[in-house]
């Protein structure tokens, strides 16, 4: 058996949304080290061009603003534009909203359920034949939704729709990995626990606080997120197909809670 390439990325293709910073970021600079050819996409074309330069040649921007249908069909074709197949599609932009239950809205509703849950399987949708062109049994192409632990378990905070859109992705995972596995495309999930980034302000600012909850005692870095996306999207993880690996420092799977005396 030769390992030596089994985690291997050169030559390969890969489109991550919401890759210019936190865990799209870190996800990216593992794809690049690995060898594969980089687009990142974010709705803001500044921040997104310059990561794309700053990450260096292999590294390219395509920025656009997925939470709508027609904006996953437009970042398709203009994806189809460069690049004559996708080896690997990481639905990463995402949004969280937190509001008092009398008090949420519909618009904090409708914000993150359109990016959460709507734009990877639109994204998807429409990057399809780029990822039949790449996709097969020797060689199969990948999709991979970033979920979270939060639609495994509950948090103490307010977001009704972050929830619901997280478990609804993980669910949806499934679904679309059932539809697609026979066309060589695989589907899988990660669901971070506490990485540093915009949207877990927590962990990025009060780390030695959050990680005395954590079992492992830290909170994630980049090697932690990089590392599992690299398995999914390479020869490593071929065989792997509709499941989501939880990435958390044991908060799902080996935290004991607490008990509750008689």
């Amino acid at each position: 058996m030769d390992t030596s390439k089994l985690f291997s990325l050169e030559g390969k293709v890969a489109l991550v949304t919401g890759g210019s910073r936190g865990i799209g970021k870190m996800i990216v600079e593992g794809y690049l080290a690995q060898g594969a050819t980089v687009y990142i996409s974010s709705r803001k074309k500044d921040v997104c061009d310059a990561v794309a330069e700053e990450l260096g040649p292999k590294c390219h921007s395509l920025p656009m603003d997925v939470s709508n249908v027609a904006g996953c069909k437009a970042l398709a074709t203009a994806f189809a534009e460069v690049e004559p197949k996708l080896d690997i599609l990481v639905n990463n932009a995402g949004a969280a909203w937190g509001m008092p239950f009398e008090e949420f809205t519909e618009h904090g509703w409708d914000r993150v359920m359109d990016l959460n849950l709507k734009s990877p399987f639109f994204l998807l949708q429409s990057l399809h034949e780029s990822l039949k062109a790449a996709a097969s049994q020797e060689k199969p192409a990948k999709v991979i939704n970033i979920t979270s632990i939060d639609g495994l378990r509950l948090n103490p905070w307010d977001t009704y729709s972050y929830h619901a859109s997280k478990s609804a992705l993980i669910y949806l995972t499934k679904r679309l990995a059932a539809r697609l596995v026979g066309e060589h495309i695989y589907v899988t999930s990660i669901a971070p626990g506490a990485f540093p980034s915009e949207m877990n302000r927590a962990a990025r600012d009060h780390a030695t606080e959050v990680a005395a909850s954590i079992p492992s005692k830290r909170i994630g870095v980049a090697e932690d997120m990089a590392g599992t996306a690299i398995f999914l999207a390479s020869r490593a993880g071929d065989y792997v197909i509709g499941d989501t690996i939880t990435v958390d420092g044991g908060i799902v799977h080996a935290s004991l809670g607490s008990s509750i005396d008689a």
